[in-house]
């Protein structure tokens, strides 16, 4: 990792030291992203076997999973397996339904009831990563929030394997949310095809999930097109950011640093510290570690475009953090919850020595579906909500429209709107005679 002094460097030089190396090459991916999109909206099933030919080798006779691919990914799974997909769905299920959004209803006035009352979005796509690595954990993230929410129609994507099949674990995390719509499909073809639909792929109303540089991007251009779907935040390639005091573990710290790095080259990692021996013994744990991973070479080439920042005070690591708005954020510091309150962007965060992030990716309850590249200025994470809409209601008897209507008879004269001003004095006028 490069290691930068923070008070050193002038105010481009910081500004270069927390870009993320997605924005470095997004010109090239949304010209090619453009591309994939107009062929599958022309083209429809056309166009996903030519793709799927060209980035998967083969394309399949049938994208959608079959109940006997279902079956048979069921029996190959490993009964612990198994068992740590159920738990883990157990424990995002209590997480999720503890913090549903409630309908509710009052009196903004006598004889003047308003509501608000949520309904499932009708029809949703989710994507599940498989490309480098397969992760049956985002099909939890994404297929329990909307079983809780009760989505009528819920679409599956996920990358096929080498032989052209759909990852197991990730079918039966997806049968375990009642999704039974799976498509053996991948990259920013899928997202196309269940943003306007196929013969093989129904049109979906909003896109869920996490992906490579091509797959945000994707989202982002459907939700700009006529026609097209709306995203739930921009969730791309994984980042974190660590603050480690003195008294951090640098083999802890290393190895969340590396959780990271592993899920892809673009993926980004940054530590700050205000204690100069900890970023050097990270550093030597970091290759002591990387000799065991299996990814390491994936890891490596995150950990080229990462940073490790000396900084001369804990607070200016927080200052630097709320700039940075990291998807992940690990306060490795010796009283952590003591600083949260100085947390104002992040998608989530861990605290202490004993919460790696790791955790939150998998079974601690909380989603691991969490906005990227800075838009945790603006964005929280995907939950029940997300799968929903709230709709305004109001009912209004004839004493509510006495006590209310002259106030909207003045703001629509003042405002020279004079239907509007109509449409409640005519009532005025009726409820008075």
């Amino acid at each position: 990792m490069q290691r930068l002094l923070w008070n050193a460097l002038d105010e481009a030089a910081r500004e270069q030291a927390l870009r993320r190396p997605a924005q470095q090459t997004r010109a090239d991916t949304a010209a090619a992203v453009a591309e994939i999109l107009q062929a599958v909206r022309c083209d429809g099933d056309a166009a996903l076997r030519r793709y799927a030919e060209r980035f998967d080798g083969r394309a399949p006779e049938r994208f959608a999973v079959s109940a006997g691919e279902f079956e048979q990914a069921e029996r190959s799974l490993s009964p612990a397996l198994r068992s740590a997909i159920d738990e883990a769905g157990e424990r995002i299920a209590r997480f999720h339904e503890a913090g549903m959004t409630r309908p509710y209803a009052l009196d903004t006035a006598e004889g003047v009831r308003c509501e608000r009352v949520l309904r499932p979005i009708r029809r949703v796509g989710l994507y599940v990563p498989a490309g480098s690595a397969p992760l049956p954990s985002t099909a939890l993230m994404l297929g329990v929030p909307a079983q809780l929410a009760g989505c009528p129609e819920v679409a599956l994507c996920t990358p096929p394997r080498a032989d052209g099949s759909a990852d197991p674990a990730v079918l039966y995390a997806a049968r375990r949310c009642g999704i039974e719509r799976v498509y053996k499909l991948g990259g920013a073809q899928a997202i196309a095809a269940m943003a306007f639909g196929t013969a093989s792929v129904g049109k979906c109303d909003k896109l869920f999930g996490p992906g490579n540089a091509y797959v945000t991007e994707a989202k982002r251009q459907v939700a700009l097109l006529e026609g097209g779907a709306a995203i739930d935040l921009p969730a791309g390639p994984s980042e974190v950011l660590v603050i480690a005091d003195a008294g951090a573990r640098a083999d802890f710290v290393a190895a969340d640093l590396l959780s990271q790095a592993e899920h892809g080259p673009d993926s980004q990692v940054i530590l700050l510290s205000d204690d100069a021996a900890l970023l050097d013994a990270v550093d030597a744990e970091l290759e002591r570690q990387l000799a065991a991973l299996s990814r390491a070479d994936t890891a490596r080439a995150a950990l080229g475009a990462s940073r490790s920042i000396l900084v001369d005070s804990i607070d200016s690591a927080l200052a630097v953090s709320n700039r940075y708005a990291p998807e992940h954020l690990i306060l490795a510091l010796r009283d952590a919850r003591a600083w949260l309150g100085e947390v104002e962007a992040a998608g989530s965060v861990f605290l202490g020595d004993w919460a790696p992030e790791a955790l939150g990716d998998y079974c601690s309850g909380t989603n691991h579906v969490l906005p990227t590249s800075g838009a945790a200025r603006y964005a929280g994470g995907v939950n029940v909500a997300s799968f929903q809409v709230a709709i305004t209601v109001q009912e209004v008897q004839p004493q509510g429209l006495r006590a209310i209507g002259p106030c909207a008879v003045e703001l629509a004269t003042a405002e020279g709107l004079d239907a509007h001003r109509e449409a409640v004095a005519l009532r005025l006028r009726a409820v008075a005679a």
